[in-house]
C-alpha cells in the first residue's frame, strides 16, 4: 500500500497525507501522518463528538433547543444561515446539519453551545496535545483569514463577512475586501487571497495530525468515547447507510460500511472515516486522509479515489472496478 500511495501523491499537485489502520491485527500505514494538516469541515467530527459527551454528562438533553443568534451566521453549505435569527433547533437536529450537510452555521451554534474553551479541552482528551493547537468557530476562520490580509477585519459583522464570500476567490476577492475596509489594496498586508490563506495554515488552528485524527476514530469505533447509543447516533450522522460515491468513498466496494466526513477549504482537503466501524476491533479500517496545495474539488477528489481503490486492492481482497 506503501508504494501505491506514493506513486498516487507523485502524479499529484501538491502534497497528500495519508493514515490507514487495521483494527484487528493492529497493522498501520503512516505516510506524513505525524504532521499538522488542516482540518477543515472534518473538525466537525470531534465537535459532534465533544456535544454528546456533554449530553451524555447531563449539560443538555438531545432535544433541548437552541436559537439562532447573528453571530452564529456564516457562509459554507446548508441553509441554518438563511433562517431569520430566533429560529430553534434542537441540539439532535443541529448535529445532523453538520454532519449530514456539513452546515458551518450549525456548528457554530453547537460551539457556541459547549463553549469553545470546553470543545478543546475534550479534543485535546483525544486528539492529544502534539500537533493540536486549537479548534475555532467557522466565522473566526473566516476573521483570521481575512486578518492576515489587514487586521481591522476582525471588526467585520457576520453579514459582512457573508457578503464578501459572495464574490469569486481570488484578485475579485481582495478588491471587495479592501472597499469594504475603505482602504488602498497599496494598504494590505497579503496581496492575494492565496498567500492570505499560506499565513493562516501556518498557524495551525483547526489542524490535527492524521494519526492523532485516526486515534480519535479507533477510540471511537471501539466505544471508548460514547455510550452505544450515541454512537449509533453519530454513525447515521456520518452517513453510515447512504452511499455517495466521492472521494475516498467512490474507491471503495459497495458492499462495505463507511462511515466519513470530509473538509474543503482553498486548497485543502480532507476525508476522514472508518470502514465497517460496526465491526469495532474486530475488523474495522480506519482512514483518514488530507491534501495540500492543490485544486480541493477536481485534484483532491481524484487523488482520494485512487487512495480508495489502494484500500480496496491491498486491505479488502475486492476487484476496485465499480
Amino acid at each position: 500500500m506503501r508504494q501505491r500511495i506514493e506513486r498516487i501523491d507523485k502524479a499529484t499537485q501538491g502534497q497528500l497525507g495519508v493514515y490507514v489502520k487495521r483494527l484487528d491485527n493492529g497493522e498501520t500505514l503512516a505516510y506524513q501522518a505525524d504532521r499538522p494538516w488542516y482540518l477543515a469541515s472534518s473538525a466537525k467530527v470531534p465537535i459532534a463528538i465533544a456535544v454528546l459527551q456533554d449530553a451524555e454528562a447531563g449539560r443538555f438533553r438531545l432535544d433541548h433547543k437552541i436559537a439562532l443568534q447573528d453571530g452564529d451566521k456564516v457562509d459554507g453549505s446548508g441553509n441554518v444561515v438563511w433562517q431569520k435569527s430566533g429560529t430553534t433547533y434542537t441540539v439532535d437536529a443541529l448535529l445532523r446539519r453538520m454532519l449530514m450537510e456539513s452546515d458551518n452555521t450549525a456548528a457554530n451554534m453547537l460551539i457556541r453551545t459547549i463553549g469553545e474553551d470546553r470543545l478543546n479541552h475534550r479534543a485535546r482528551s483525544y486528539l492529544g496535545m502534539e500537533a493540536f493547537n486549537r479548534i475555532t468557530t467557522f466565522t473566526q476562520v473566516r476573521r483570521e483569514v481575512y486578518g492576515e490580509l489587514h487586521p481591522d477585519a476582525h471588526q467585520f459583522s457576520n453579514m459582512e463577512l457573508l457578503r464578501l464570500a459572495s464574490v469569486p476567490m481570488g484578485a475579485r476577492r481582495v478588491a471587495a475586501f479592501a472597499r469594504a475596509l475603505s482602504v488602498d489594496t497599496s494598504e494590505l498586508q497579503a496581496k492575494t487571497m492565496q498567500e492570505a490563506y499560506a499565513r493562516y495554515y501556518a498557524r495551525r488552528l483547526n489542524a490535527a495530525s492524521l494519526s492523532a485524527y485516526g486515534g480519535m476514530l479507533e477510540q471511537l469505533v471501539t466505544g471508548k468515547l460514547l455510550s452505544p447509543q450515541n454512537l449509533q447516533r453519530l454513525f447515521g450522522d456520518l452517513k453510515y447507510e447512504t452511499y455517495d460515491a466521492y472521494r475516498l468513498e467512490a474507491g471503495l466496494p459497495r458492499t462495505v460500511r463507511f462511515i466519513h466526513k470530509t473538509g474543503t477549504q482553498f486548497e485543502r482537503a480532507c476525508h476522514m472515516g472508518v470502514i465497517n466501524p460496526q465491526d469495532g476491533a474486530r475488523a474495522a479500517i480506519i482512514v483518514a486522509a488530507c491534501a495540500e496545495d492543490l485544486n480541493e474539488h477536481r485534484e483532491a477528489r481524484r487523488a482520494f479515489e485512487q487512495i480508495g481503490r489502494a484500500i480496496t486492492q491491498t486491505l479488502l481482497r475486492e476487484p476496485a472496478a465499480r
